[in-house]
């Protein structure tokens, strides 16, 4: 079930972003009901998190720095928006049992696999973390490949486009068990890259 403010932030920013950024959503009807998902997108700004879960009707939940948390005002309003605290630097087995069981519980997640913000390669997926592979493989939920084409400058477009949901489990069964996870990690790179290079802007 959905906070009471969630719905409130996300209609207030949809009103932002089609403002001042001709906002533009592709791909609504690949979102299912009732079933955990996996949201993996590329990353190209500290927005990305506010544009993927305004542009679906389902609430999306993410992971934030675990300082955040310590902040009385955001850690009560972030906590209400579904987000839940991840240490950085090193694997933090908690916050990944929070993911297994909000994607077990029909939950939807958004990941940005890079692990961080790809300033350097406009229109390029970088290298990939295994986290979000291993999540989707351990929960048994399907990953929905998600492309984000900025900038985000003033009155000019940005896009997201969510792509058809995708049951790695299926798409690595009979590889072993070391290399499952690589391998679905690749297929997640693959499929938001193909998205990117069939909407990214002509020059």
């Amino acid at each position: 079930m959905e906070s009471k403010t969630y719905p409130f932030f996300r209609g207030l920013f949809r009103g932002i972003f089609k403002g001042f950024y001709r906002w533009k959503v592709i791909g609504q009807e690949n979102i299912p009901d009732g079933e955990g998902l996996v949201l993996c997108a590329n990353h190209i700004s500290n927005w990305d998190p506010v544009l993927l879960g305004c542009g679906i009707e389902r609430q999306v939940h993410f992971m934030a720095k675990a300082e955040l948390f310590r902040i009385p005002v955001i850690s009560s309003l972030i906590k209400d928006f579904g987000t839940y605290p991840v240490k950085r630097g090193a694997g933090d087995r908690q916050a990944i049992r929070t993911s297994l069981e909000l994607a077990k519980q029909g939950k939807v997640l958004g990941i940005f696999p890079e692990g961080k913000r790809n300033r350097t390669s406009q229109g390029n997926v970088g290298n990939i973390q295994p986290g979000a592979a291993m999540i989707a493989l351990k929960s048994g939920v399907r990953v929905v490949p998600v492309a984000i084409i900025g900038p985000y400058r003033l009155f000019r477009s940005v896009t997201i486009i969510y792509g058809q949901p995708i049951d790695l489990t299926a798409a690595v069964a009979g590889k072993e068990t070391a290399e499952r996870t690589q391998a679905a990690a690749e297929i997640i790179r693959s499929e938001i890259q193909k998205i990117l290079d069939i909407h990214k802007p002509q020059v």
